[in-house]
């Protein structure tokens, strides 16, 4: 059986990073609350990769899918999320998000459209509960990613299970349908 993922920066350490194609899903929680970011980064071809301390930086283009997973107590929910603290932000308004509410009132946001990033992006190193998840090109992947978001939003996030398992289905369309890049997987 091959991996399917693997903890991003462990998968560089380790020279088991696929160059030519894959996707990376980085989340970024709150330490007061589940208020939590996600980024989804499909690449291919990356020409180099430089590491520091704190992030790996990729020389290529990636396409970015952003989510937000937003408590029903957060303070900030009026605020427009590309108004918010950069802790807090993704760089969309809220009639540029598709929205679900769970049972328990957490918001879930998730973008109607990719951002490209030209030339390089950078994925910061996890700390805390944070983490980066290295998919790799397989025909089952997104799958793999589905199953992964039911299990980190319900879990993590806190959201009642059949609604993590409504939001991670309309995720794993958005990325079929916003992110795919142009290669074959398998």
């Amino acid at each position: 059986m091959s991996v399917k993922a693997m903890e991003l920066f462990d998968a560089y350490s380790k020279s088991l990073f696929p160059k030519d194609a894959g996707y990376i899903i980085s989340s970024y929680f709150s330490q007061n609350s589940a208020y939590c970011r996600y980024e989804i980064v499909s690449y291919n071809n990356v020409k180099s990769i430089y590491a520091s301390e704190e992030s790996l930086t990729f020389h290529t283009d990636g396409k970015r899918l952003f989510i937000l997973v937003e408590p029903m107590n957060y303070p900030n929910k009026s605020i427009e999320p590309y108004c918010r603290s950069n802790a807090e932000q993704i760089p969309f308004r809220f009639k540029e998000l598709d929205e679900i509410t769970a049972k328990n009132q957490t918001r879930i946001y998730i973008a109607n459209q990719a951002n490209i990033a030209y030339g390089s992006f950078t994925v910061l190193k996890p700390t805390g509960m944070d983490f980066s998840i290295l998919f790799y090109p397989l025909p089952e992947m997104h799958e793999t990613m589905q199953a992964f978001f039911e299990k980190t939003l319900s879990k993590e996030a806190g959201i009642p299970m059949i609604d993590a398992k409504k939001a991670a289905k309309k995720i794993g369309e958005a990325i079929k349908n916003l992110i795919v890049q142009d290669y074959t997987t398998g």
